[in-house]
């Protein structure tokens, strides 16, 4: 899926193998960006603004095959009409389920996103959508005037009072557990960066309804959700934001994480994690290699794949080996 000159390719979600092949879902928009200055009706926002969900399938992990869409954005007036973008896939008892992020028009500053969900039989589709979102923003913020700054606020709310992104399901203990990016509203630079933080909401079925943690927020830290099973219990690569940033974090319960590895520099965007590798292997080994989106100019991103490779001794420079 190399660079394709008036095409947004990006947010690749993790990677199965099915039928022989390996798949993945992204989000897809054509046309470059306006941003907020003219009119939000006509005009596109974001590189994710007007987004459908497409997939595409490799033999080999190296070459793709783009197959078309996979989840379109809904009818005028429905909480998905504007955009459907930034996806994740996971696979339960034969079905398949598809879990990203929604917008309904217009998409101003302060919108606040949702999250939907889609399920399959097959990974060719077709999808079924649900009806209403599992996953909103808190309720418990007060934005300050009607200008559309999203930084003023009379109350800020809780940790995800104005938006939820990067949704990613896990199957964990015999329940469903969907790890989310919460942005506040009135966000804040901290010395980390932005005061971005992550959450988790639990359900008994893939369908939900989801309940939001009582521990959340379960991070200080991150940007995009990259969560993996490890050891009994889940493990979460941070990057980005935060004072934690650049971390490998575990929890034995897949709630209270704890800083396992620093890794310096981590060159990926909404990283796609390769589900095929063995997890229990060691912790990295599902890093080995995966996708990413690199930004080709500033109105249009492709989607690229990373590898990476464990370091178990470090030589400082000069010292004969």
């Amino acid at each position: 899926m190399a660079y394709e000159e008036g095409v947004v390719r990006r947010d690749p979600s993790a990677i199965i193998k099915e039928n022989g092949k390996y798949y993945v879902w992204y989000s897809k928009s054509t046309g470059p960006t306006q941003g907020f200055g003219g009119d939000i009706e006509k005009d596109k926002v974001f590189p994710w603004d007007r987004c459908d969900i497409w997939y595409a399938t490799s033999e080999d992990g190296w070459t793709w095959k783009e197959e078309g869409p996979a989840v379109t954005r809904g009818e005028k007036g429905a909480y998905d009409d504007r955009s459907v973008f930034t996806v994740e896939i996971m696979k339960w008892e034969d079905k398949y389920y598809l879990c990203y992020q929604t917008v309904k028009s217009p998409y101003n500053v302060r919108v606040k996103n949702q999250v939907g969900l889609a399920w399959a039989d097959s990974p060719d589709g077709p999808w079924t959508k649900s009806e209403e979102p599992i996953l909103s923003p808190a309720d418990n913020g007060v934005w300050k005037g009607e200008e559309q700054d999203r930084f003023a606020v009379i109350k800020k709310g809780d940790f995800d009072s104005h938006k939820v992104h990067d949704p990613c399901i896990i199957p964990y203990k015999g329940k469903f557990y969907l790890y989310y990016k919460g942005e506040q509203m009135g966000e804040e630079i901290t010395f980390g960066g932005r005061q971005i933080r992550h959450g988790v909401a639990i359900a008994d079925n893939p369908k939900g309804p989801y309940v939001k943690s009582p521990y959340n927020p379960i991070s200080n830290s991150g940007h995009e959700i990259c969560v993996w099973p490890y050891n009994g219990g889940i493990a979460s690569l941070i990057t980005t934001d935060g004072p934690e940033k650049n971390t490998i974090q575990w929890a034995p319960d897949g709630i209270n994480f704890e800083i396992k590895s620093v890794i310096p520099g981590v060159n990926a965007h909404a990283i796609g994690l390769n589900r095929t590798a063995d997890v229990e292997k060691e912790p990295t080994e599902i890093l080995r290699w995966g996708l990413t989106h690199i930004y080709n100019n500033g109105d249009y991103q492709s989607i690229m794949r990373f590898s990476s490779e464990r370091k178990t001794r470090h030589v400082a420079k000069g010292v004969k080996k």
